[in-house]
């Protein structure tokens, strides 16, 4: 099977306006979503839309029948609120100019739920024809508000080593600790025995912040998880925890803070507002 395990170091580090860095061991599920129907069969620690100790719930992902929120330019409805996470993600590339035809295959690398809790910092789509080439990529990215914005690595965007590289505003609130204005810049080599993403943070020619995920690929097996679930326990809750752990040592170090309602109207193109952004913003639009 195409699915599997990447165990992986995550690596944070900030240069402006003060350094600032940790480096963590954590684990990512790459799962094919075609395959979902049989891990769902195959694994007994592993679910698909159901609870287990580590599940996999479509709706956590790309929830673009759900209004998106302040759109930078028309959008039409492009899926239902049943359609499958492939469906959807199909329905995005085409939106945009990308088809991947018969026998296409998407690969998600993501966490799990794992004890029903969830967070996902970031989830990263590959996209496939039937001939292997990666078309496109999509970073989706998701603060502790818990809003999401994905973020679309079109074909144009591949370069000669096989990554894909886009620098964009940002339009997003991640980080009390960054603004919104703030240019990310992906850079997303197409996984196979190895796992290897970097998203930098630039103000204008400064890189202010730099985040690495990067590891090797294991087999997706019952053993594994369980192994895992002692190996790293409770992740996806510990890797919140840490967020706000450094949060603090930062806002002890006096870097500078942005409030979330300071920039509202800036913040654009994303899933599920907090009800500050909706108090403030007029009525969203269709996705």
């Amino acid at each position: 099977m195409n699915s599997r395990l990447y165990e992986c170091h995550v690596m944070h580090a900030r240069f402006l306006p003060k350094p600032h860095r940790f480096v963590y061991r954590i684990f990512m599920l790459a799962v094919d979503l075609d395959e979902l129907p049989a891990l769902d069969r195959r694994l007994h620690l592993f679910s698909v839309n159901r609870p287990n100790l580590y599940a996999f719930r479509e709706t956590d992902f790309l929830p673009t029948s759900e209004p998106l929120h302040n759109a930078s330019a028309p959008t039409a409805q492009h899926s239902s609120s049943t359609s499958s996470l492939k469906a959807r993600v199909l329905a995005y590339l085409a939106k945009r100019g990308v088809d991947l035809g018969p026998g296409g295959r998407v690969e998600l690398v993501t966490l799990p739920r794992i004890l029903g809790y969830l967070f996902n910092p970031v989830s990263f789509y590959f996209c496939y024809d039937a001939t292997g080439a990666c078309l496109a990529s999509i970073a989706e990215v998701t603060n502790t508000f818990h809003e999401m914005k994905p973020f679309f690595l079109g074909p144009q965007t591949r370069d000669a080593s096989s990554a894909f590289r886009l620098r964009t505003p940002k339009n997003f609130y991640v980080s009390p600790y960054s603004d919104v204005d703030v240019d990310f810049d992906f850079n997303l080599r197409v996984p196979a025995e190895k796992l290897s993403v970097q998203i930098d943070d630039y103000i204008g020619a400064d890189r202010t912040l730099t985040s690495t995920l990067a590891g090797p690929a294991r087999p997706l097996t019952d053993a594994a998880l369980a192994w895992f679930l002692f190996k790293y326990p409770l992740l996806t809750l510990r890797v919140i925890t840490l967020i706000h752990w450094h949060a603090l040592l930062l806002h002890l170090k006096k870097i500078p803070w942005f409030a979330k309602a300071a920039r509202a109207a800036d913040q654009r193109d994303l899933y599920r507002p907090h009800a500050s952004l909706s108090r403030q913003q007029p009525a969203p639009t269709s996705p």
